[in-house]
């Protein structure tokens, strides 16, 4: 069912497609991002922290239940963002706005890892996502153009 290229959610009780027949990559990419994303980054910060930050070569302070709650408050809200990612893969053209979430977290983390770079506060693997931050960005703009 199309509409104007817009492909419809599937009707209740129709057998939901996984990968949208109209936009393919888009769908496949949405996929790999949300796994990738949930398995190597908001995964592992929602569950164990401090397990995270110790991977990701931060030093962790004396005092950690400030730092385990900020860890567990971001993984929950990018597990919001993969289970968004999630709900559009099938349908991109029907769930446009993730694009303009990512689009919008992806630079402002993007921005934080630069801050923190300048400043000179944070382990050079926070540095080094710099380029994954903006890549992530771009993509989403270019994806969302595509629709």
């Amino acid at each position: 069912m199309t509409h104007h290229s817009v492909q419809l959610p599937p009707q209740p009780g129709v057998r939901p497609d996984v990968i949208d027949s109209v936009h393919p990559y888009i769908s496949w990419y949405l996929w790999a991002f949300s796994g990738v994303f949930a398995v190597c980054f908001v995964g592992p910060l929602l569950v164990a922290p401090l397990v995270w930050a110790r991977a990701f070569r931060w030093a962790l302070p004396a005092e950690t239940a400030l730092t385990v709650y900020f860890g567990r408050c971001l993984g929950a809200a990018g597990i919001g963002i993969v289970a968004g990612a999630v709900r559009a893969a099938p349908h991109p053209g029907a769930h446009a706005e993730i694009f303009e979430i990512v689009i919008v977290a992806a630079t402002l983390l993007c921005l934080v890892h630069v801050v923190g770079a300048f400043e000179k506060r944070q382990p050079w693997t926070e540095t080094a996502e710099i380029p994954l931050y903006a890549a992530i960005a771009i993509a989403n703009v270019l994806m969302y153009r595509a629709l």
